[in-house]
């Protein structure tokens, strides 16, 4: 999926244990930094190699905001505002990346529209250059235009036939109905046909301002260089976003949808309710979670599907928080004749963890697993980059790379039993299935 799926929890870490650049160790701090113009920043210094991350989110921006029948919009304009900007064309503008190995790269997801710079230093006027005329200046030539079109097409057309589209797409579907989280966030042949230049410039220019604006930054750069090339990239842009409200929405659990496909191998997806980022149990079901389906080898998923039975490959579990809505959800791929025992078995241990909760044994590996590995996942200035932008997202504080290990810690195990009681909702699971499966289906 997109960016949407990211968990702040899983995505961060006590500063106190550092983290390595070049093998070298070092404590993380993070500052704010404010440009004359009033353009905010969140930044950690990393001199030791010269390279520079920026990560923008523009919130609120997402497919989700895409009008009826210009569904898509949202995707097009991020494979597009790179492919030429002010007096350079398409062929310019991506050599000027090239001969400079600048990286400049955009997402829509659902929620927000996502920005990606990675420069070198000797390079990092140029780049920011590159990013304000991306943003600014965008062209829309009718060349990129139509070969990005093709490209959106072409994908348009796999997932017709992929299995783990097909459920993705009636998944969100079934559970979300008429709302905006329904639709799909490249659209359909239809109304990526219809888009235009006109509708692009539209886009950009709702989406694209100062108040909606997040911005994360890592590595060889100091707050006082920070701040003028915070108003050189976002200075011209809008004060105010002008952009539709999304309502909040609670999804609707409890269907199974079979989707019919000549394949040797369903595809199944499942979700029930979730659980809010700042609940204050929301670490308890963290933890609880990966016990159940978000631990890899170490859940009790994959040693009951995979581990005692070779039912499947995988099969995960993991919290999904979107801005207006939450959910816990799964999926499981394998032979026709083994979906149904391998949903059988899964519904299981949905209920055994709502029914018995977890041990303290259990608890304990969980807890050390996930305040001691994730350090090693950062050891690269554009996870860090991200991560501030994570963290502004979700108001979690400055402090809170001081504060995540704690918190987890914190966690009992009454506390997640009690969580796992209120949480799992085995009798209210939407379940997708795609493919030609076998036997009970029933979760």
């Amino acid at each position: 999926m997109n960016k949407l799926f990211k968990q702040i929890a899983g995505v961060a870490f006590a500063s106190t244990l550092g983290f390595g650049f070049a093998q070298q160790a070092k404590a993380v701090e993070v500052q704010e930094v404010v440009s004359d113009g009033g353009i905010r920043a969140w930044l950690i210094e990393d001199h030791m190699n010269p390279l520079m991350t920026m990560d923008i989110a523009f919130t609120g921006a997402g497919a989700a905001t895409d009008p009826d029948g210009k569904l898509g919009l949202a995707n097009m304009v991020s494979g597009l505002i790179d492919e030429g900007a002010g007096a350079m064309d398409s062929q310019t503008f991506r050599g000027e990346m090239e001969n400079r190995s600048i990286g400049l790269s955009f997402d829509a997801g659902r929620d927000d529209f996502a920005g990606s710079l990675t420069t070198l230093t000797r390079e990092r006027d140029t780049a920011i250059d590159l990013l304000r005329l991306a943003l600014s200046e965008p062209r829309f030539d009718d060349e990129a235009v139509e070969r990005i079109r093709a490209q959106v097409v072409s994908g348009l057309k796999r997932a017709e036939t992929d299995p783990r589209d097909i459920a993705s797409r009636t998944f969100f579907t079934s559970i979300f109905g008429d709302h905006p989280y329904s639709r799909p966030v490249s659209g359909t042949f239809d109304t990526v046909a219809g888009l235009n230049a006109n509708d692009f410039r539209g886009f950009v220019g709702r989406a694209f301002a100062k108040d909606n604006l997040i911005i994360g930054v890592a590595g060889d750069i100091t707050a006082e260089e920070l701040g003028p090339l915070l108003d050189e990239a976002f200075g011209s842009l809008p004060d105010h976003a002008d952009l539709p409200t999304i309502p909040d929405v609670t999804p609707k659990f409890g269907a199974l949808d079979v989707v019919q496909q000549d394949i040797p191998q369903s595809q199944a997806i499942w979700g029930q309710k979730g659980i809010k980022r700042h609940d204050p149990d929301f670490y308890a079901a963290y933890v609880m979670n990966y016990i159940l389906g978000g631990g890899g080898f170490s859940s009790r998923l994959t040693e009951e599907v995979r581990e005692k039975r070779g039912l499947a490959y995988g099969v995960y579990s993991y919290l999904a928080n979107l801005d207006h809505a939450d959910l816990m959800m799964g999926g499981v791929a394998t032979r026709n004749d083994a979906i149904g025992q391998s949903l059988s078995l899964i519904s299981t241990e949905w209920s055994k963890m709502k029914k018995d909760g977890i041990t303290q044994e259990e608890l304990d590996n969980a807890k050390a697993y996930l305040t001691g590995a994730f350090p090693l996942r950062f050891t690269s200035l554009g996870n860090l980059s991200g991560m501030l932008v994570g963290m502004q997202k979700e108001d979690l504080g400055m402090d809170f790379l001081d504060r995540r290990n704690d918190m987890v810690n914190a966690v009992s195990l009454d506390d997640v039993n009690r969580v796992a009681t209120n949480l799992m909702d085995p009798a209210n699971v939407t379940v997708t299935v795609v493919g030609k499966p076998e036997g009970d289906l029933a979760f």
